[in-house]
Order: C-alpha cells, then structure tokens, then sequence
C-alpha cells in the first residue's frame, strides 16, 4: 500500500505513487461506484465534478493500514478519522485552479488515486499543480489506473484538473492533524460566539483605535480576537492589552510569568487559526515556545485540542 513514494518539494511537499494499491484493493475501490450512491453534484463555473461520501463503505482495517502508512510517509501526527469520497467528473466538466487551505477543523492531508483504465492523452482530466494561480503547470499526474497522489494542503497548495472528454473517477481519501480537528473547531466557534470588540476594557480602546488607523483591518482583526479569548479566559487588563500587543506586531510578549506568556502566545495562535488558516509552521513553532510548560486550569480546554499530547 503506498509503496515506493516519489517525494517532491516543488510546487509544493507532495508524494507520487506509480501503483498505489493491490489488485484486490483496487477492484474493492471501483465497488465503491457501483453502489446506490448520494451524488451531490457540483456544476459551478470554478468546479464541476459529482462526489459522494463513501467512508462507511471502506473496511476498518484498510482504514487503520492506510492511515498507518500515511502517518509513516508524512512525518505528522494524524488522528483516528478519515473522510473517503468518490468524484466522478462527465465529459466537458474540468476543476479550475485552487488551494483548498486547511481553515480550522480541516483536514491537512489528502490522497487520491485514479480508477481509470486504459486511459489515452485526449480524455483529459490531468491533475496540475502549480506554484501560484498565475504560475505555468509545475507537475502533472494523469489519471492512469492506481496512481495516487498525496499531498499537504496549505495556502499555496495550488491545484486544477484539466476538462475531461470520458468519465474519469477518483477515490480521494483525507487526513486531520491532532491539532485541528472539527472538535478544536466547535471549540473555539463557542469560545468567540458573538464575537464584539465592545468587550475590550477601557484602556486598549486608545491603543486598538490608533493600530486600526495604521495598520491592515485583518492584523487588528486578529490582534483584537486574541483580546477578546484573553479576556474570556478570565485574564486581567495589562494581559488583554500585552495580548492585542503581541498579536497586532507592535511589541513582543516578553513577559517572564509563564501562566501570561503562554496565554498571550495561545491567543495569538487560536486567533490566527480561527481567522485564516492552519498553518504547520506556525504550530510548531508554538509547540516549541511553550515546551516544557504545564497548561494552566483556565487555559486547560484550549491547551488540550490546540497542543495535544
């Protein structure tokens, strides 16, 4: 399963696999499309393709080998959850370029192998990858029968399928990362539920007014929602104005009690998450910060989906 994989860092870190499964888990792979399946189609001017949820249909133990494997082949620490769909995209029907960037709850990683057999040139349906949406194709995958293609999704894992002439069908397996799982999610949606900035105590007005007229909306965005987690985790004033600080780029959390440098560090972080987009590197960069420190009472619930053990 997955044997051999080619690794390329351009255009962005992605894996190529010239014979993805076995005969047998191929043929139970194609089985998938020949159910009574719940097609939702897509036929936007961006997307046209139909997928449906096959995850119930996959055998336990092919799940636990392949997300074995996968963990193997990333390097990442991936969770017990797996989403597994199957696309098919009609004759005339193409994906046009996109990154699907990990918001928060979703997944990091993606594998997809083609079912395609005897598949020629001019039936199209190519996956591309490229640096940039203006960039020229960087690498190209045909839709051959068992190859697969796995990749990291971030913001500029950029990628298109060219328009198809024949049905071309895709199995396409996901993968979260243990810190940023849908429960993470649901999390923080509470923790910033009617999210006002009238909540700011009195004296980060002053200092949040002037960053707003020098600075870009989604810096003081952010800077302004890691005051509010401060302020909603119980932190006093000089915390909430320290955090907005941190956030918004003016000073750096320098602070030498360790309950106010990890809180200011954990609302910069679950700000940034729950306004853009997950990011490794900024993850682990945080995980690096705070080794070694315990997680304080009210910290706690955060602390244990955004850094798990």
């Amino acid at each position: 399963m997955l044997l051999q994989p080619e690794h390329h860092q351009q255009p962005f870190p992605f894996f190529f696999v010239k014979a993805a499964f076995s005969e047998v888990q191929c043929a139970a792979l194609e089985q998938l499309f020949s159910q009574q399946n719940v097609w939702q189609h897509q036929d936007g001017v961006f997307y046209r393709a139909s997928l449906c949820d096959v995850t119930e249909a996959i055998p336990a133990t092919f799940k636990a080998e392949l997300l074995a494997r996968m963990r193997e082949i990333t390097g990442l620490p991936l969770v017990d959850r797996m989403l597994v769909t199957v696309q098919e995209m009609l004759p005339g029907q193409l994906i046009g370029i996109h990154s699907d960037r990990p918001l928060l709850g979703y997944e990091i990683a993606r594998v997809v192998v083609q079912l395609n057999k005897q598949w020629q040139a001019e039936h199209g349906g190519v996956l591309e990858l490229f640096s940039s949406p203006q960039s020229e194709v960087i690498f190209s995958v045909n839709p051959e029968y068992n190859q697969a293609i796995g990749f990291l999704l971030h913001a500029d894992s950029y990628h298109a399928v060219t328009e198809v002439s024949q049905l071309r069908q895709s199995v396409v397996f996901n993968f979260w990362h243990m810190a940023n799982t849908p429960e993470l999610a649901a999390h923080l949606e509470a923790l910033f539920a009617n999210l006002s900035f009238s909540e700011f105590p009195a004296a980060l007005n002053p200092i949040a007014s002037a960053a707003e007229s020098s600075l870009p909306e989604d810096l003081t965005f952010r800077a302004g929602t890691a005051a509010i987690a401060l302020h909603r985790w119980g932190y006093d004033t000089a915390t909430i104005v320290m955090g907005y600080q941190h956030s918004a780029g003016i000073s750096t959390c320098d602070s030498s009690d360790a309950e106010t440098y990890a809180a200011v560090l954990l609302a910069d972080w679950v700000a940034y998450l729950y306004r853009d987009t997950f990011d490794l590197i900024h993850w682990n960069h945080l995980q690096n910060a705070l080794v070694g420190i315990a997680a304080f009472p009210r910290l706690l619930p955060t602390w244990q989906l955004c850094l798990p053990e």
